[in-house]
Parts: structure tokens; sequence; C-alpha cells
């Protein structure tokens, strides 16, 4: 017998019933920006946005209203700022501030972007300014139900009197980027009103178009924190939400209803993005922490490693100052202990689904099908209702492959299937989430009873086949979210996918998306409609750089989890740079001797393998930054190149430090090496982050002797 399949109640809107007509998803209006922008220069005018306009009706027409000031302007960047700049990439990356629209799960979603210049960069191009080509236009990309679209805006935003911005702000008041990608994303779902509610995960998607693994911390794996590691030295975007309250644990977040701030500083109901991870040495052991961001840019965390935390006195001087900020600017650490307690889900999303996967290989294969459930047809409704309509939902053959490649052959296969929903009215909040769910269902069992002629004439599967088969996902639960995802381990066959409403007779779009190694995915009942297949290859991919890092610390250090100089030389030197074949890297020990001194934070002499992991991931951005401005292929930097490299990586240091290192790291003819580089750029980084941390005012630093010494001797 079937079992009754669950379902997660929360408090919605009825659906709407009696519908003849069925009503499609309203796609965004698509206006060519390249075209607007050269018409509005050769008539010497600034772009008005009539299809959002600078008007009440963009704000919204609900609760967002009643907190707006009365004499509510809509004014231009150049108007707020005598220098107003677009992106500034010197500037740290948290510096986005949440306004009057409670939508922290967007802000800390876009926060966690910050960190993957290349993934933001898709979303927020960069060749755009209040300077060159200014005509009062600017476009962002969003991944929006498959495809990747350019949405317009004009340069009007909302202010008060005192003309501070209302919504999405920077610390620094001259940066204007999150406030129009704010407006960008608020006219892609209707309006600013319509950003109070929702989900991490949601703009996570949206921003990457990737794949989200959502961990419920109550029942978090044993290896979660290998998966934090992993998700944090890959291109991975993190997110995470406290408890709402005993009776809600996981609702989309809006603060409308309530803003509660506990004792121990946490918001409840509220998003925060994870900003980093560290393993600390205290004196009675090692601890892990894990460092987050409230997306207001204050209000902190006050247990434990906190700010202001006794904890801190354990570790050495260096170690401290390195990590510990003592700012209201909403980012702190807690113990990952505190963090299981106290957070409800952390969700990770990657581009690929590698971080569930003991697969081999860097390739993954991405199919993506369009669908619709319509009353009498194809809205089936689940097989809790047993009205025997199941067998009507649209059907999807799905043949999982093994992979040739692979160095070993694992019995089963990493798939990740995510069913998403589309509305069909433009403004996302008036939109009813249906409770949906996909049943899966292995193949194997189904070919003696019906052989050929389902294969062959590709025909859905009748209604007798459900009654008798058990799914692969027995225990699936039907959501009233956006997307429904979910990851298996899967032996190489045929299956069968079968996305359906709750309830019979619902009607809505979806889009079906399936991740794995290699695979087959292809609608049943004879629809031959398009299937968008694609292969995505990660170069930073996890599992590749967790198997390098442990190989090459087993070779050089056996046993010893930590490695010296010495061996720090050897895996430099024997690495295969398969970007830097013109010539062999040779770093020397003295170098390597510099390179550990800055990076041992807690003094002891070595290197742990998480320590190498942030050398490695440096090591990767400086090479870039490092081939791209050596254009003669020299394997040498001159000055003119140096300055440009330094600009590259975002860092701004002035003419006379540049020259001062070119002396100290440079050749008699202050040529900079590659190796030169990295030692200049990890001393410039690890001082500016010193400097950063102490600094009270961002003018001067107090240290005692003991932490003077540390920090200059020892660096």
């Amino acid at each position: 017998s079937m079992p009754f399949l669950l379902c997660l109640k929360k408090k919605k809107s009825p659906v709407p019933l009696g519908r003849n007509i069925f009503q499609k998803h309203t796609p965004p209006i698509q206006q060519n920006y390249q075209a607007l922008l050269e018409s509005c220069l050769k008539n010497k005018c600034l772009f008005t946005d009539d299809t959002f306009p600078a008007h009440i009706s963009s704000i919204g027409t609900g609760a967002l209203l009643k907190k707006l000031p009365r004499n509510l302007q809509w004014k231009r960047p150049h108007a707020l700022h005598k220098s107003p700049v677009f992106y500034a990439a010197n500037r740290k990356q948290l510096d986005l501030c949440q306004g009057l629209v409670e939508n922290c799960w967007f802000l800390a979603a876009l926060e966690a972007l910050t960190f993957h210049q290349d993934i933001l960069a898709a979303v927020v191009p960069q060749n755009q300014s209040f300077e060159r080509k200014y005509a009062g236009i600017f476009h962002f990309r969003f991944w929006h139900f498959g495809e990747w679209i350019d949405v317009v805006v004009d340069d009007r935003l909302p202010v008060n009197e005192a003309g501070e911005l209302l919504f999405v702000s920077s610390v620094y008041k001259n940066v204007f980027w999150g406030a129009l990608l704010e407006k960008a994303y608020a006219k892609l779902y209707g309006s600013y009103e319509d950003l109070q509610i929702g989900q991490v995960s949601e703009a996570l998607v949206d921003f990457t178009g990737g794949v989200n693994t959502r961990i419920k911390l109550a029942e978090a794996p044993p290896d979660l924190w290998d998966m934090l590691t992993r998700a944090t030295y890959s291109r991975s975007l993190m997110g995470c939400q406290t408890h709402l309250g005993v009776n809600f644990p996981s609702v989309s977040l809006s603060c409308i209803q309530t803003t509660k701030v506990l004792k121990n500083g946490l918001v409840a109901g509220h998003a925060y993005t994870v900003t980093g991870i560290r393993k600390v040495t205290c004196q009675y052991g090692p601890e892990n922490l894990v460092r987050l961001r409230n997306p207001w840019g204050k209000i902190e965390w006050k247990g434990d490693w906190s700010d202001s935390s006794y904890k801190w006195e354990l570790l050495s001087p260096k170690e401290k100052i390195l990590l510990r900020k003592k700012k209201d600017d909403g980012e702190f650490w807690m113990s990952l202990r505190d963090f299981k307690i106290h957070f409800v889900d952390l969700v990770i999303c990657k581009l690929t689904p590698d971080l569930m996967s003991q697969e081999d290989g860097k390739k993954w294969m991405y199919s993506l099908k369009s669908g619709r459930w319509v009353k009498g047809s194809t809205a089936g409704g689940s097989l809790g209702f047993c009205n025997g309509n199941f067998w009507m939902n649209p059907q999807y053959w799905l043949n999982v492959l093994p992979v040739e490649d692979s160095k070993k052959s694992p019995s089963r296969c990493n798939v990740v299937i995510s069913l998403m929903q589309k509305h069909s009215t433009k403004h996302r909040n008036r939109a009813t989430h249906l409770f949906i769910g996909f049943l899966l269902y292995k193949n194997t069992i189904l070919l003696p009873f019906f052989p050929e002629q389902y294969q062959e004439s590709n025909r859905k599967l009748p209604p007798g086949f459900f009654t008798r088969h058990q799914p692969v996902n027995k225990h699936q639960v039907f959501l009233d979210e956006r997307e429904v995802t979910h990851d298996f381990h899967l032996e190489p066959c045929v299956y069968v996918i079968v996305p359906s409403t709750l309830e019979p007779q619902q009607e809505s779009e979806f889009i079906l998306r399936v991740f794995s190694r290699k695979h087959i995915l292809r609608e049943m009942g004879g629809n031959t409609s398009f299937t968008l297949s694609k292969e995505i290859v990660d170069r930073y991919e996890g599992k590749i750089w967790e198997d390098f890092f442990t190989k090459h610390f087993e070779q050089v250090s056996g046993c010893n989890p930590e490695i010296n100089a010495v061996q720090l030389q050897r895996i430099l030197n024997n690495i295969s740079w398969r970007n830097f074949q013109s010539f062999r890297l040779n770093f020397s020990l003295d170098s390597c001797q510099g390179i550990l001194a800055l990076l041992d934070l807690n003094a002891t002499g070595t290197l742990s393998i998480q320590e190498f992991r942030v050398l490695w991931k440096r090591l990767l951005f400086y090479l870039e930054v490092f081939q791209k401005r050596d254009t003669n292929r020299s394997g040498k930097l001159d000055l003119v190149e140096l300055h440009a490299a330094v600009r590259e990586t975002g860092i701004s240091l002035s003419n006379e430090v540049c020259n001062l290192m070119a002396i100290r790291y440079g050749d008699p003819d202050l040529q900079i090496s590659f190796e030169s580089f990295v030692c200049f750029m990890l001393r410039v980084e690890i001082m500016g982050e010193a400097f950063r941390n102490l600094t009270q005012d961002g003018k001067g630093i107090y240290l005692r002797e003991s932490e003077w010494m540390m920090m200059t001797l020892y660096s």
C-alpha cells in the first residue's frame, strides 16, 4: 500500500478556483540596454524608464507605504553626491545596509555574491559608471525561471528630504551599485513591496542559476564542518536564518509582522550571510568558528566569540588581531556549536552540486524542461489524494549514466532534481504558491511489465504502474515554496520523474532541472518539447581541491596535519601549474619562510591544511592577475605593470608604498617575479586587514608592545 504523502503546512491565502483559462507566467519586459544608452547619448538626455516609473506605484500598495516619509523624492546619484561611484572594486565587500524594505533575505544573498567577483560580474556588468558614457541608465542580469534576462533601470532613487536613500544603501555614501541592483530586482518582481517576503535560497538561485543544498542545522550531518570548509574554498554562496519561533521553524523571511532582537544579539526570523570559517587554536584545544553578517550592518551576536568575548584572550596575539573586529558593523564570529543551536538552516548555493558528490571529475551535466499542470488534462495532483489521476501529471524519463572517465566508478551517482513553480502574475508577492513536489520511480521494475511499446512510443506510464510500485522517495514532502530540491544517490539506470501539485486540478507552469555527471532527460507522452542540456565545468570544484590538499599534505607531512617552511617549498615547487607552463616556478626557502610567517596566525611555526587552503586560493587569484599584467610574458612585472596588478586586485596603494615594495621584493632592476609578487601581496593584504580590525576611527591604531612586535617581527 502507498503511504500518505506528508506536506508541510504554512499559512497562505487559498488557491483561486473557477478559472476557465490557463494563466501563463507573465514574462518581464525586455528592453535593449545598448540601444537605449546610445539613443540617450545621441540625444544628450538622461534615460527615464516608463516601465518602472519614479512613482509610488513602483514602491507598492501595502504595508511599506506606511513607513515612507511624507516628502518622498526621486533623485539621481549626481544630485545626492558630488562624485558618485557605481562600483568600487577597492572597497571591502560587505558595505551594503538594509533600508525600509524588509528584504534581509535578498541582501544576505547579495552580500554572499560579493565574495565571488566572477559571478558578481555576471549579475552586475562592471563597465558602467557615472562618468564615461553616463546617460542615467544601468542594467543588471538575473536568472529568471530558466533563462538569464537583462533588466534595465534608470538611476532615479527614492530618498527622504535629507537626500538619504530609503532602501538599500552603502556604508560609503557615494557608492550606488547596491541601490540600483535592488531597484532592478524590484522591477523584475513588480515593486519594492514585492521584496518584503522571501528566502535566501530564492535570491541565491536568481543570482547564479545554481543549485541549493539546504541543511537543517538541528539535524546537521556529522561532516558539517567539512562541508562548510569545501563550500568556503570553492565557488559557493552561503546564507542562513535564525528561528522565528517554536511553531514556525522554517518560513519565508519577513520582518513585517515583528522585528525582535533577542538578548543574545541575534534577530529572530532573520537572514544572515555566512562570510567565513576558521579553526582557531585555544589554550584548551581547537575550536571551529563561523563568521556571519547581519544585513542591517549593525546588531551583533553577544555570546562566546562575539567582539567583546573573553574567548579571544585564549588565542595568540596575532590570531586575535587578524580575526577580531571590535566594531558594530553587523559582522561577528560564533562557535559552530552555537551556530547549530541558534540558526534553523543553512543554504549553500553552488553552480554544480559537488558538495554532496563522491564522484571524480569536474564536468557536470545540467538539463532543464518547462512544463505545466493544466486543469482537466495534466493537473493530476498527488498520490495522497487517492484520486486515480496521478498518472495524468507530466512524466519525465531520466536515464542516469555512469561516468566513463571516472577513476573510480561508484555504484551510485549523485543526482540533484529541482522543481520550480512559475507564478502567473507580474507581482511576486501576489502570487499564490501551490504545494508542490515530485516522485521518482525506478524503471527497472517497470520493464518486464511494460516492454518496448512504452519505451519506443514514449508513452506515459498508465495508472496501474503507480498502484503497484513504490517511489524511490517514499516520504516526499510537499512545500508551498517556489522551489523544491532533493539530492539523490542513484544507481545508474532508468527512472521516471512525476512532478505534481499536492491537490488535483491546480494549475501552474513549472520548470524541472536535473544535475548529474551524465544523464538523458526527456518528456514522456509523445511530447517532443525542447530539452535544454549543457555541460558545466567548475574549475574551482571543491572535491578536486580537497583531494589535492589531502594528497600533498600526506606526501610531505605523513600523519602530521601541519607543514613547515621546507615542506611548503616542496609542495609549491612540485605542483604542476597548468597555467604557468612557460617557465618553472621556484619559491626559495626564504620566500616560503616569509609566507609561513604571514599566514601562521597561531605562531606554531607551521601551516595547517586550513591555512594552506587560504594560501592556495590567494595563489590562484594572484596568478590570474600576474599573467594578465605580464604583457610581454617575461615572467616579471616592471613598476608600471606592478601598479596595474595591485589595482587589479582591488587594493589601493600609494605610489610611494608600491615603489618601496618593489625595492624590498624586486631584483636590482626593480623587476618583480611571481614568487615575490605573492609575498608582496600577502603582506599588503594581511597588514591592511590588521589595520581595519584595530582602528577605531579609520585613521590610526593602538597596539601593545607585544602585539606590535608580533605583527612586525613575525610577518
